[in-house]
């Protein structure tokens, strides 16, 4: 397959899959294909390289379902970036508000030639409803409270970028644990690098049954601030609750927010991160959201570079699968 970046080597032999629905089916070889050719595309980005004619005449399709800032112009700008072309897909002036079903949407979406659909849904599972019903790429942008996959992929790649290897680091997942589908698929792809995580927030929003997923939960974070070397400050996601998890956001903030004092307190290294959007004063204050073991804006480079190897590897995979 033609490209005009030749560091990203050869179309890897061990990637086959077109679709990507979730971190927790990938093999470890799987996610590690994914990292390494983000961190390609990352490399470029560093020395000043932009465009790439890896992906002519691709068209990527997002149907995005719920709001986005960084997710949904990231994929489009990776496209963009690899020569392909993006088209945005409005719901509320869609046949969807006439009854038309979301797979039959799909389905003429892909009659009109696009080779990639990034899908956002508030319910699990129509990603993989959707992969079962087309023949071209279908890539989770976030379904419910299940999966993020390609969020899950730049917090990784962000860690492995200041830590080297995961293997054996303590990673604290704190906030809205019931609600995220970014605490899942970074504990999906953490457990697979080696990683030890520890699940932190109110008992209302972090049950013991996270055990079950191999991991440690806990109730205060206080107790877990020596023992981490990465911190994954969520959001509250209050547009997925129906009753309030604790008696105020002040509340919250003092117990499990990320203050200057907490820092001081922490391992020397800690590196702090967030998937963003970030509530100011609530889960981190300014002193540590822009201090300089924060990488939240690295995040976001890593995140166009990690959607422009999703990109493709799942395109290539999909001409092999398709016999193109």
């Amino acid at each position: 397959m033609f490209n005009d970046l030749p560091e990203l080597g050869e179309f890897p032999a061990a990637w086959k899959r077109k679709h990507l629905l979730g971190l927790e089916d990938l093999t470890r070889e799987e996610l590690l294909i994914l990292l390494d050719k983000a961190q390609v595309f990352r490399d470029a980005f560093d020395q000043g390289r932009r465009k790439f004619s890896i992906l002519p005449g691709h068209t990527s399709v997002t149907l995005f379902f719920e709001n986005s800032t960084r997710t949904r112009t990231s994929f489009s700008l990776a496209a963009q970036r690899l020569g392909a072309s993006c088209v945005a897909f409005a719901a509320s002036t869609s046949s969807l508000s006439k009854g038309e079903s979301i797979v039959d949407t799909a389905k003429n979406l892909e009659a009109m030639g696009c080779e990639s659909m990034v899908v956002r849904h508030s319910t699990p599972g129509i990603p993989k409803l959707l992969s079962e019903n087309v023949h071209c790429s279908i890539i989770n942008a976030g379904d419910g409270a299940h999966e993020h996959p390609t969020q899950g992929l730049l917090d990784i790649l962000t860690m492995r970028q200041r830590l080297g290897s995961l293997e054996g680091k303590t990673v604290g997942v704190v906030g809205d644990i019931a609600h995220s589908r970014v605490a899942r698929s970074n504990v999906w792809g953490l457990k697979k690098l080696g990683a030890n995580v520890i699940v932190c927030g109110p008992s209302t929003l972090v049950s013991p049954r996270w055990e079950e997923m191999g991991v440690e939960y806990s109730h205060s974070l206080d107790k877990i601030l020596t023992r981490v070397d990465v911190l994954n400050m969520l959001r509250i996601q209050f547009e997925r609750q129906y009753t309030s998890p604790f008696p105020s956001i002040r509340e919250y903030s003092l117990l499990f927010g990320m203050d200057g004092d907490r820092l001081r307190r922490a391992k020397p290294d800690l590196l702090v991160i967030a998937p963003g959007p970030i509530n100011r004063g609530v889960e981190l204050t300014p002193e540590v959201a822009d201090g300089p073991q924060s990488a939240i804006l690295d995040q976001v480079s890593n995140g166009l570079a990690v959607r422009m190897a999703v990109l493709w590897l799942t395109d290539g995979a999909r001409k092999l699968t398709n016999n193109e």
